[in-house]
């Protein structure tokens, strides 16, 4: 349980957790218990998209949605901390770390909040009516991830409050970081799926590349809409 008050103190006290990431306060405790708690939501909330199939799909899903924020992160972190450190910010790893696992874990706990709303379209709905179950937790993830990632800028700027050397380009870094992210990630999910699995279609680990999220999401828009 000790992981998950710091999950608590998160959303309880933001600006100063902020501060003590700043200051270096705790910080190995800290990106862990984001981590273990983040995975755990994650989990819960991957087990439900996975519902829609079977229960291998439940239990597959429960691993690659957390794998999926988990690996974007690894992906993208370099990216961000190098470029920083190169144009004047004197945070360490650890911090640039800390923040991002806030970020992440802020995400998770949305998308834990909005599993309930997901379990009852789930559950209400027919399966023909797919579609709009997909289409539903791809908006959950789009405004839970828009949100992790707004607080995630804020707090860069509160870091950038001390180091005023090369902030204005740091800021831009970041806004193109931002948008390097936001694609990694819709790209990464696009090659772990299946995270719904279709009804009625055998269980797939994994499935051809073939198309794109975006065409997916069209289709899927189509499929209800009737044309």
């Amino acid at each position: 349980m000790k992981y998950f008050s710091v999950v608590m103190y998160l959303l309880r006290e933001r600006k100063q957790f902020l501060e003590e990431i700043r200051e270096g306060v705790k910080l190995k405790s800290k990106i862990f218990g984001l981590l273990i708690s983040s995975t755990v939501f994650f989990a819960i909330y991957g087990a439900i998209l996975g519902a829609s199939s079977t229960w291998m799909q439940c239990l597959v899903s429960a691993i690659k949605l957390p794998a999926l924020y988990l690996l974007t992160l690894i992906i993208c972190f370099p990216t961000l901390y190098f470029f920083n450190v190169m144009f004047g910010s004197k945070r360490t790893f650890e911090q640039y770390l800390a923040l991002l696992m806030t970020s992440m874990a802020m995400i998770s706990i949305l998308m834990f909040g909005f599993a309930p709303v997901s379990l009852f379209f789930l559950l209400s709905t027919s399966t023909k009516e797919y579609n709009f179950f997909l289409l539903l937790n791809v908006a959950i993830m789009a405004i839970t991830g828009f949100l992790g990632i707004s607080f995630f800028y804020q707090g860069m700027q509160f870091f950038s409050e001390e180091d005023a050397e090369g902030k204005e380009i740091r800021l831009n870094i970041l806004r193109f970081w931002l948008g390097l992210y936001a694609f990694v990630g819709t790209q990464l999910g696009w090659t772990l799926r299946p995270f719904f699995g279709s009804p009625g279609q055998f269980f797939e680990l994994f499935r051809s590349r073939g198309s794109n999220f975006y065409i997916s999401i069209w289709d899927s828009l189509r499929g209800i809409g009737g044309f």
